[in-house]
């Protein structure tokens, strides 16, 4: 491990990778990783490469639909990984060593007629089927109407909680409540103890600053690329300060996601040094690469706020509804269409295989 990686993991930060590639794993555990997420465009990318095409032969020929093969290949790839940080995750008693399975994001195509109630209900059905039997996975459930009303059940099935697709404290606070509410209700029920209690928020944070360059174009250059840090920050404070008198012994933390910079200006590790100090990262392989190689020595930043000027600056340019609603749409299509893709790329492997017979 660089001292660079080592400089990050020793200022408290916790990192993870945001792939389940075997090969990426096996690197990152290298650099100091502790676990691992995982969505469908990284599923569909993995898929894409070729290296599964036996199986999806394999598959196919056991009579499975695409569907079937597509959740086969995420379960499998997930339980892995899962496998690579299990040893992590006991010795750290389940605060790390964790690996996210995210849940059929096609519920949330808008081109579809569910009701919220309903797509809340299916999300609960499948986070108890793809939660069973495993001791290191946690459910993946997007903060949108239908994710956020799925939480408290979920949370009281005793299942551990990743809320993913977050831009906003509104969005964070709902998630919190409705998790605290489900985990006290599955410690009365004897579900699982509080002890074991554990959950995670993913602030996504490039994204708001590609949003607000092109929505606030005026912002000055000190407060300019600063909008996604502050509202990361400000929302780490928040889940610092709310969780500090729950005497849980298991850490509820952020996972800082979206960390890859976007813009050819910034320094890759942009986002990994404003907000090292706390909690999670989990960067994409091109980001820990870029870490890694960078030759910083990393300290703790995340309490550290921008000016005051800048906050004021932000706030007052910053329609924050009308942000999380274009973040929001964006970020369900980006949800979607890798899960379209991963069955197109299966289908294709269908066709190929027939001609073949």
């Amino acid at each position: 491990m660089s001292e660079s990686l080592q400089s990050l993991i020793d200022s408290g930060t916790k990192l993870y990778l945001d792939s389940v590639e075997p090969s990426e794993i096996d690197q990152n555990l290298k650099w100091g990783a502790v676990g691992a997420t995982s969505n469908p465009a990284i599923i569909s990318g993995i898929v894409k490469a070729g290296g599964f095409d036996d199986r999806i032969d394999a598959l196919l020929s056991e009579g499975h639909d695409d569907e079937a093969i597509a959740w086969a290949l995420t379960d499998e790839l997930v339980s892995d990984a899962e496998k690579k940080f299990a040893s992590i995750h006991e010795s750290t008693g389940g605060n790390a060593g964790w690996v996210s399975f995210e849940l059929d994001p096609i519920l949330e195509d808008p081109d579809q007629s569910f009701s919220s109630a309903d797509i809340a209900s299916r999300y609960i059905e499948l986070g108890k089927q793809w939660n069973a039997g495993h001791t290191n996975r946690m459910i993946k459930v997007p903060a949108t109407e239908a994710g956020l009303l799925a939480l408290e059940e979920l949370a009281a099935a005793g299942i551990t909680l990743n809320v993913t697709l977050m831009f906003t404290a509104d969005q964070y606070h709902a998630a919190r409540e409705a998790i605290w509410k489900g985990a006290q209700r599955a410690a009365e029920s004897g579900v699982r103890s509080l002890d074991q209690f554990k959950s995670v928020y993913s602030i996504f944070i490039s994204r708001i600053d590609v949003y607000t360059q092109k929505e606030l174009p005026n912002l000055s250059a000190d407060a300019r690329g600063q909008v996604g840090i502050l509202n990361a920050k400000r929302i780490w404070k928040e889940n610092q300060e709310f969780w500090a008198n729950k005497n849980l012994k298991l850490e509820q933390e952020l996972i800082f996601a979206s960390t890859g910079t976007k813009s050819k200006d910034d320094p890759p590790w942009k986002y990994v040094a404003a907000l090292a100090g706390s909690d999670i990262q989990t960067n994409p392989p091109a980001t820990n690469e870029a870490v890694d190689a960078s030759g910083k020595k990393f300290t703790s930043e995340v309490a550290d706020m921008p000016s005051q000027a800048v906050q004021d600056e932000i706030d007052a340019a910053l329609d924050i509804k009308a942000m999380h609603k274009f973040l929001m749409d964006e970020g369900v299509d980006k949800f979607v269409k890798p899960q379209r893709e991963l069955l197109a790329i299966i289908s294709a492997k269908r066709e190929e295989l027939t001609k073949q017979a």
